[in-house]
């Protein structure tokens, strides 16, 4: 299976391994494109429509009434709805009115039903409950699915250190498990699990036995990293990434087939477990979210309302996405608010309470299969014991604006690295990318503990609260010389630093420097990577680093005005896991630009109601700092990268122009392509679509007056002409194509004329030529629209469509406005 390059907009060529594939290829800027046709939208072709029948939608039920007298063998598609009408192409927007219509009329057709039979009846009932059968099922498996990815992630990061002799399949945890000959300082040592060095060279002592632990280190990273790439690349070109922009774009109504698939969901699920124990500085909380997407859209064809309804399979997936983060961080009500916030584009209350539901199943299951071993959904879960005050907001703020700072300038450098790959010749050869960046990873790792172990094991030991029984470098105080110092209860009093805590400090700033650097080329790769972990590890070490010089401050300086009051000496004043804390949700809220959502996330993180004030504040400080060099977060920026038909909604259209300055034709364009609403033959239609690339065509009363009747989708129009042909006697090219209630009087001679007023929509959304730009843009917003046309005074003038738009705010804002890819 030779590909030459693969992934989202910035690759060369993508490949699904099915060889009877029979899907166009669409070549965008230079990169082909091909997507499964199993998946989200049936191809057009008159064999593959049975499962997507549809009724025409909005465009029926405001059709309704127009059976005027025809000839007998005549084919209404109002009548007789067509397989495949109502569907849509490959990267095309969905007509969002056009879907809620749709879904109206049906529940309308059940509710009616529902009273004249029992049956009617309790099909009515399973079409209501359907939606919460399908949020379990969705929870259950997302939930099944992440379980499995933490156990197997952890098996495989520690399989870089050794193996466990009573069964490889243990990790270094369960394998000293029940061992009887650990001892307290050395509690992760036991005979049962050993080294590569005391495998191959019968001991773990010395410089020879430190050199095979590294190669072994190494060769296991560039394996897992090179197994993950070559997955991807083979089998399942839309696995890598993180996946939350594409599934942005999706929600917003875009249609991209096969990023929901199966394909998609196996190789992600497996190369996600490869890509993050492989060391590579990556999460898995991003492709957790793609992960539970997959699952929500193939549950979905298991449900008639929302296999055929693309609007009502859209309310599905934000339920998902709040899933995604719910198993990513066990934090269910986070999640909910996550989708609100950053991924969902249209998100009724019902939506809201069906994602709740969903978010809970998927944590109740989670914590079933208790993943890390410690009864908690997540493995840095702590609970600090000494309260902060009001004095600490200060560099809780100054972590804010270090934050910002981070975020700004990672997004800045992590997409002018992206479009460096997507334009130069390092994007042809993703593979070798890959093993170079795990490679530079693990060399420059290893000697680091803070760097050598995974992120989520690094940010369990940062926010850790030290105790007088834990042995790690970062809780290396000097012992208390009497026990007034040891504080009360759970809390240790402030101690000065050791030997220990110093060399733990200055390891934690190189990695906080090289966590900074790896993470921008890492983040994009052609494997699944997250970043919700690799930026809250950034914050994390600067939040800890600075906790422990407040601690420091605190106690050589207890006499100074700012403590004061409150910090006596023996009490224990600060807590710098509070600060890792903090500094993490500031840096995560500067990449991604987060705020309610992630101070929930971290508040079910810590279980402490008391600090949700110094989460806000850092939050909020990051966000505004981050604003002010870029209002875009990351995901925001690949998309725009990536060129995708996107209407952030955060985005005001500050600018003058009129909907005429935007519209096409321009003034020295040809004319708009039309049809007529009759006068027009089969042969003619057929000439102008196929000279044609365009999704729809506006309908006119005569190419004289140009007074506007409605608008029809070229491929409802291709599937109804092709199906008139095989089913429809005496149809040919010269029959006259018919847009109005009645047939037109004709010839006895002349072929019977083809009806298609079923299939055209009688009310599309039309603004006048001075309208201002900002009001049409809200329009597109708020109603998700495909196109709307421009009149004056009910002549047809031209026509806006999304891509328009975004080219226009792109020519404003002095970008390429042929960045923007896709139609």
């Amino acid at each position: 299976m030779e590909n030459p390059g693969y992934c989202s907009g910035s690759f060369d060529g993508l490949h699904h391994p099915s060889d009877d594939d029979d899907d166009e290829m669409v070549d965008i800027a230079g990169a082909t494109l091909d997507f499964s046709s199993t998946d989200d939208v049936p191809p057009l072709s008159s064999g593959g429509f049975e499962d997507y029948s549809t009724t025409t939608g909005s465009s029926s039920s405001r059709a309704a009434g127009m059976n005027g007298t025809r000839p007998s063998n005549l084919v209404d598609p109002l009548e007789d709805p067509l397989p495949g009408v109502g569907t849509y192409e490959d990267f095309n927007t969905i007509d969002w009115v056009r879907e809620k219509s749709k879904d109206r009329d049906r529940h309308r057709e059940i509710t009616n039903k529902s009273r004249q039979s029992t049956v009617a009846l309790l099909h009515s009932i399973s079409d209501a409950f359907s939606g919460w059968l399908l949020m379990l099922l969705v929870g259950l498996m997302a939930g099944a699915l992440a379980g499995g990815i933490d156990i197997a992630a952890h098996w495989l990061n520690d399989m870089k250190g050794g193996v466990c002799l009573i069964g490889f399949w243990f990790n270094h945890e369960h394998c000293c498990w029940t061992s009887n000959e650990t001892t307290f300082q050395e509690r992760d040592r036991c005979p049962q699990w050993q080294s590569w060095a005391e495998l191959i060279t019968g001991t773990s002592e010395g410089a020879f036995a430190y050199v095979v632990n590294y190669l072994m280190y190494i060769f296991w990273a560039l394996l897992f990293a090179f197994l993950a790439v070559t997955l991807v690349r083979a089998f399942a070109p839309y696995a890598c990434g993180s996946g939350i922009p594409e599934i942005k774009t999706i929600l917003s109504g875009f249609i991209i087939r096969g990023y929901l698939g199966k394909w998609t969901l196996i190789i992600k699920t497996i190369t996600l477990v490869l890509a993050v124990s492989s060391g590579l500085s990556l999460g898995k909380e991003g492709p957790l979210v793609h992960v539970a997407c997959c699952c929500a859209n193939i549950l979905c064809h298991l449900f008639t309302k929302y296999r055929k309804n693309e609007a009502k399979r859209r309310e599905v997936l934000s339920a998902a996405a709040a899933v995604g983060v719910s198993v990513a961080f066990g934090a269910p009500i986070g999640g909910v608010l996550f989708s609100l916030e950053e991924v969902s584009y249209y998100f009724p209350l019902k939506t809201l309470w069906r994602s709740f539901f969903a978010a809970l199943v998927a944590a109740f299951t989670l914590r079933s299969i208790n993943p890390f071993g410690n009864s908690r959904l997540v493995l840095f879960y702590v609970e600090f014991h000494a309260p902060w005050h009001l004095v600490e907001l200060a560099p809780f703020i100054l972590l804010g604006i270090f934050g910002g700072l981070w975020g700004a300038l990672f997004i800045k450098a992590n997409i002018a690295w992206c479009r460096k790959r997507k334009s130069t010749i390092l994007g042809h050869y993703p593979v070798i990318e890959v093993l170079v960046v795990a490679a530079l990873t693990a060399i420059i790792a290893y000697p680091n503990s803070y760097t050598r172990m995974s992120g989520a094991e690094l940010i369990s030991e940062l926010f850790n609260d030290c105790s007088l029984l834990d042995s790690s470098q970062l809780c290396g105080y000097k012992q208390p010389t009497n026990t007034s110092e040891t504080g009360a209860g759970n809390s240790l009093a402030d101690r000065p630093a050791g030997e220990g805590l110093y060399t733990a400090l200055w390891q934690l700033a190189l990695a906080l420097v090289f966590k900074m650097m790896i993470t921008v080329i890492t983040f994009g790769m052609k494997v699944p990577s997250g970043l919700f972990i690799p930026s809250m590890a950034v914050g994390a070490i600067a939040g800890r680093l600075l906790g422990v010089g407040m601690e420091q401050l605190a106690y050589y300086h207890h006499d100074w005005f700012i403590f004061k009051g409150w910090c006596s000496p023996g009490a224990d004043c600060i807590t710098p896991g509070l600060y890792a804390m903090v500094g993490a949700a500031a840096c995560l809220g500067g990449v991604t630009r987060m705020t309610v959502s992630l101070v929930v996330i971290m508040f079910e993180l810590t279980g402490g109601l008391e600090y949700i004030v110094p989460l806000m504040a850092a939050t909020m400080t990051s966000k505004w700092v981050a604003d002010a060099f870029g209002r875009e977060g990351i995901y925001e920026a690949h998309i725009r990268l990536n060129g995708y038909p996107f209407l952030e909604a955060k985005e005001e259209f500050e600018y003058s122009s009129l909907a005429v300055d935007v519209m096409r034709p321009r003034r020295a364009d040809p004319a708009l392509a039309v049809l007529t609403q009759e006068g027009m033959t089969v042969g003619e239609v057929e000439t102008l679509v196929e000279s044609t690339h365009y999704s729809g065509f506006p309908v006119v009363v005569s190419q004289e007056s140009q007074r506007l009747v409605g608008f029809v989708l070229r491929r409802d129009l291709l599937i109804s002409i092709d199906n008139a042909r095989k089913r429809q006697e005496g149809v040919v090219s010269a029959s006259q194509v018919v847009f109005t209630e009645h047939a037109p009087t004709q010839p006895d001679d002349a072929p019977p004329p083809l009806r298609l007023r079923g299939i055209m929509d009688l009310s599309p959304f039309t603004v006048t030529d001075h309208t201002p730009m900002d009001i049409t843009v809200d329009i597109f917003r708020k109603l998700g629209l495909r196109q709307c046309l421009v009149t004056h005074n009910g002549r047809l003038l031209g026509i806006i469509t999304k891509k328009d738009i975004l080219k226009h705010m792109a020519q404003i804002a002095n970008r390429d406005p042929e960045s923007i890819l896709f139609n």
